[in-house]
C-alpha cells in the first residue's frame, strides 16, 4: 500500500466508491462493498474498538446487512464507553471509505438515516464525529488499524469471490508468458498465500466467537455458495449453533429473515439458500456436536505422517501414491459421514473441507502449538480432491499441465486455489474484482 492517502475514483453510475492503492504486487482497487462486507462478517479485531473520540466499544450486534435503499446495516446494538458511564446503543451503521464520503452523499438531509448511530470509515478520518440528521453528532469508527490483513489481500480475495462468469483471458495470458520452469513456482507462491489468508481468517474467528460457533459460521458462510455467503454468515452471527440445535430457528424462518437478500438468478436449484438451509437443518440435527467430532478427527489428520512428509511431485511421492498412502478416500468417508452425517457430498462437501474445517482445525493447532499438525493439515489441503471449481479454470490447468496432469497426476486443491489466486490478483490489480 502506498504510504499517501488513496484517491476515490467514482465513476458514472458507479454503485459506490473505490479506494486506488498501490500494492506489493501492483496496483489494485478497493471497493467500498468489500468495505461493508468486511464489517459483516467481523473481520477485524473486535477487541480493540475505539472510537475516534477515544471511548471503547464493545458490538453486541453488528446489524443486518441492507442491501436496498438507506444505511448499510440496521437494527445494530453496541456499547459505548466504560463503567458507570457506558451506555447501550441501538440503531443503524452506515460503512464509508473515507469520513467525507457521508458529505457528499448528502446523507445529512435525508431521513432515511435518522436513526444511525456509527460511522464506519476505512482511512483515517479528519474529525471525530459526523454530523448527521438534524444536526445529531454521529460517532465514527476508522477500521484501517484493527485489521489483520493487508488491503491488497482483501482485494485479491474479493475478486475470487467475483471470478464466476467472468473471462479467463488475462490468466490464458500470464501462463503463456510464463516460461514452464517458472510456472510451477508461481501457482505454488499463490496457493501458499491463498492457504495462510485462509487460516489467519480461521484463526480471527475463532478468537473472536470460539471454536465451536467458528465451525458453525464457516459451514454456513460455505453453504451460502459465492452469490449467498454474506446472508448465510449474517444468519449464522443471528442464530448461534446452540438455536439450530435446540430448534429455535428452522429453515424457513431463516430463509424469510434474509429474503431480500438472497441471490437467486444463475443459482442451480440444489444450491438455493432455501434448500441449503434444511440441509444445515438436517446436518445438525443428526450431528448437533459436530464441531466437537471435527476437532478430534483433525487432529488424528494432520498427524499423519503419510500425507505430511511427502515432497511433492518426489518420485513415489506424487500426488496419487501420497493419496493412496494417506488413504484420502477414506478420511473424506470418515469426515462425511462422523461430521456432517453425509447431508452435505460433492463438490460442496470437498469445498467446505478445504474452505473451513482445514484451516479452522489449522488454526486451532497453532494455538495449541502443534505445529506438526499445522504442517500435515495444510499438506492435506494442498493435496485435497478440488472443491467447486469453474470449468475454464480446470480447462487452464489441463492446457497448460499445472500439477503435472499431461504426466497422469490428478489436478490437487493446492494447484487449483494457487491457479485461483494467481487469476484473482490479476483480477485486483485491474481494478475488477468485485
Amino acid at each position: 500500500m502506498s504510504d499517501g492517502m488513496p484517491g476515490i475514483a467514482r465513476g458514472p453510475g458507479a454503485v459506490g466508491a473505490l479506494a486506488e492503492l498501490t500494492g506489493l504486487h501492483g496496483a489494485f482497487v478497493f471497493p467500498e462493498r468489500l468495505l461493508q462486507q468486511i464489517w459483516l462478517r467481523g473481520d477485524f479485531d473486535a477487541r480493540a474498538l475505539r472510537l475516534r473520540d477515544g471511548r471503547p466499544l464493545k458490538l453486541v450486534r453488528r446489524g443486518r446487512w441492507n442491501r436496498l435503499g438507506g444505511p448499510d446495516f440496521r437494527d445494530a446494538e453496541m456499547r459505548v464507553g466504560e463503567g458507570a458511564l457506558a451506555e447501550t446503543w441501538r440503531g443503524d451503521v452506515e460503512v464509508h471509505l473515507r469520513a467525507t464520503d457521508w458529505d457528499q452523499h448528502g446523507h445529512a438531509s435525508d431521513p432515511a438515516y435518522a436513526r444511525v448511530v456509527l460511522h464506519v470509515v476505512l482511512f483515517p478520518a479528519p474529525r471525530e464525529w459526523t454530523r448527521g440528521v438534524a444536526g445529531a453528532r454521529i460517532p465514527i469508527l476508522e477500521l484501517l488499524p484493527l485489521l489483520e490483513r493487508d488491503l491488497e489481500a482483501y482485494a485479491e480475495e474479493a475478486a475470487v469471490e467475483a471470478l464466476a462468469g467472468r473471462p479467463y483471458s488475462r490468466l490464458r495470458a500470464a501462463l503463456m508468458n510464463t516460461p514452464s520452469e517458472i510456472l510451477s513456482r508461481e501457482v505454488e507462491r499463490h496457493a501458499v498465500r491463498r492457504w495462510a489468508h485462509k487460516v489467519s481468517l480461521a484463526r480471527r474467528r475463532i478468537g473472536t466467537a470460539g471454536w465451536e460457533e467458528a465451525c458453525h459460521r464457516g459451514a454456513l458462510e460455505v453453504l451460502g455458495y459465492r452469490p449467498n455467503r454474506a446472508p448465510m454468515l449474517a444468519l449464522a452471527e443471528r442464530w448461534p449453533l446452540e438455536a439450530w440445535k435446540s430448534g429455535r430457528i428452522s429453515a424457513d424462518e431463516a430463509w424469510k429473515e434474509e429474503e431480500p437478500n438472497w441471490h437467486r438468478g444463475g443459482v442451480r436449484p440444489a444450491n438455493q439458500p432455501r434448500a441449503r438451509l434444511a440441509q444445515y437443518c438436517e446436518w445438525v440435527r443428526a450431528r448437533p456436536d459436530w464441531p466437537a467430532r471435527l476437532a478430534r478427527l483433525g487432529t488424528e489428520l494432520g498427524s499423519l505422517a503419510s500425507m505430511g512428509g511427502a515432497e511433492k511431485g518426489a518420485g513415489a511421492g506424487g500426488l496419487r501414491a501420497r493419496r493412496r498412502m494417506g488413504r484420502l478416500g477414506m478420511w473424506r468417508k470418515r469426515l462425511a459421514e462422523e461430521v456432517a452425517a453425509g447431508a452435505v457430498g460433492g463438490t460442496r462437501f470437498e469445498t467446505i473441507v478445504c474452505d473451513s474445517w482445514l484451516p479452522l482445525l489449522a488454526a486451532r493447532a497453532e494455538v495449541e502449538g502443534a505445529d506438526g499438525v499445522v504442517a500435515g493439515l495444510e499438506r492435506w489441503w494442498r493435496d485435497w480432491t478440488p472443491g467447486d471449481a469453474p470449468a475454464e479454470l480446470l480447462r487452464l490447468a489441463r492446457e497448460f499441465e499445472v500439477g503435472g496432469l499431461q504426466a497422469g497426476e490428478p489436478l490437487s486443491q493446492g494447484d487449483l486455489q494457487g491457479l485461483l489466486g494467481w487469476l484473482a490478483t490479476l483480477v485486483a490489480r485491474e481494478g475488477r474484482g468485485t
